[in-house]
């Protein structure tokens, strides 16, 4: 049971005293995620075809070290570059069969929604980081410019110069790829954070020589604009640490709906694979010796940093005493609860409360995420690989008991206190 005469302002006192409800226990959830990384030698063989070790230095490299969010713009930056060569790749291949029309369909939905990340970044860079790189010139590496104006990508491609347009012109900046900039703000030195003709140098694969398929080229190129994003989303989680530590529950807020959003996006990612043809990615499959062998090995969790990613997604929990100011009672006690329900109750903070409905879409989105691909799994391989031990840990994590127990046993209780009002 739990104390209601903090709430008593908001009801006669002959109804409190009538309302009795009964919260749910909180759950245990585990200390430690069943979420593990695959095998060393998998790991290591993934990492080994997507160049993994090469695109972690550009992602890693300060060109600008007093620019405080090079480092989470620059592998967004290149992951919208890496998708550039994706759109040359499709608009290049030759096989009749392919859904090209599908597949522009989905680019264009793909960047766009890079896009909107990349100008959502900028802006709060404005707020309070003043020391982007800018200058006059436009980029003169990036494969932008030449999508726009070869005949096969011409029509997504300026469709992708209007969508910065837009999208960019709540920012002082603009990306400098092309694009009309009418008002004629400042272009970011794209060239020079993004670094295009370093991303376009690992455009192969190791198996790009003596593998005759197609598809190895999009696998490849998909999974490297999917590492390039956990990676600037793992910075964001770092700097969402920090801004709860330094009390800036907005700016952390902010942060943590842009996590959301880079999950959501990489679904849609994940999804491109329902595109490849079946039999030439089966056949790739088995030319990449791509199997599961243990109860750990989905496919997924041979990429390190999507495992880090989902942990350090988990472990926001670990926050919510910080963000509501109170410690956790060491008997089991609901005060952390009754914390909740006093904020959602007063709205004396709206940046706390922003922030952790956040968390809670974090984890929804990070679980709808594993999910799905459980499902992408079987309309690509085939049911028989979703029903093998190795996806028995993807069902773990969607089923998991919510990572906060605390603000869902708060809107259970808020749930049944409203509903006797009626």
């Amino acid at each position: 049971m739990v104390d209601m005469d903090w709430k008593r302002k908001m009801v006669s006192s002959e109804l409190s005293s009538k309302l009795h409800v009964t919260i749910p226990s909180p759950f245990k959830v585990p200390v430690s995620s069943p979420i593990s990384c695959s095998a060393p030698a998998a790991c290591s063989a993934y990492e080994l075809y997507l160049r993994l070790p090469e695109l972690k230095k550009l992602w890693s490299s300060r060109e600008f070290p007093q620019w405080n969010d090079e480092p989470i713009l620059k592998p967004a930056l290149q992951a919208l570059e890496i998708t550039f060569r994706l759109i040359l790749a499709v608009c290049s291949d030759t096989r009749p069969y392919t859904n090209h029309r599908e597949w522009n369909r989905r680019l264009d939905s793909l960047v766009t929604n890079q896009i909107q990340l990349i100008a959502t970044i900028c802006v709060e860079d404005e707020e309070g980081d003043r020391s982007a790189p800018l200058g006059d010139k436009r980029s003169s590496l990036s494969l932008l410019p030449h999508l726009a104006t070869w005949r096969k990508s011409e029509a997504l491609g300026r469709k992708i110069l209007c969508t910065i347009d837009n999208e960019m012109r709540r920012c002082k900046y603009t990306l400098g790829l092309g694009e009309q900039n009418i008002s004629g703000k400042p272009n970011l030195r794209y060239d020079a954070v993004c670094k295009p003709n370093e991303v376009y140098s690992l455009k192969d694969n190791p198996y790009a020589d003596h593998i005759d398929n197609e598809e190895n080229q999009t696998l490849y190129v998909l999974h490297q604009i999917l590492e390039s994003w956990i990676h600037a989303s793992k910075n964001l989680l770092r700097r969402i640490n920090t801004r709860i530590s330094e009390g800036r529950f907005g700016d952390a807020a902010s942060d943590v709906y842009l996590v959301e959003r880079i999950w959501k996006l990489m679904a849609e990612i994940e999804d491109l694979h329902v595109l490849m043809d079946p039999e030439d990615f089966l056949k790739l499959k088995k030319q990449l010796h791509i199997k599961s062998n243990c109860q750990n090995d989905a496919f997924c969790f041979r990429s390190r940093g999507l495992v880090e990613m989902m942990k350090m997604t988990k472990d926001l929990r670990e926050k919510v005493p910080a963000v509501l100011g109170v410690e956790v009672d060491p008997t089991g006690g609901p005060r952390l609860q009754e914390a909740v329900m006093r904020l959602y109750a007063t709205k004396g903070d709206c940046d706390k409360i922003h922030l952790l409905q956040g968390m809670q879409a974090v984890e929804a989105a990070a679980k709808r995420f594993f999910f799905a691909y459980k499902q992408l799994v079987a309309v690509v391989m085939g049911s028989a690989e979703t029903s093998q031990e190795s996806c028995d840990s993807l069902s773990q994590i969607f089923m998991e008991p919510t990572y906060f127990p605390s603000l869902d046993a708060a809107k259970t209780f808020l749930g049944e206190f409203w509903s006797h009002l009626g």
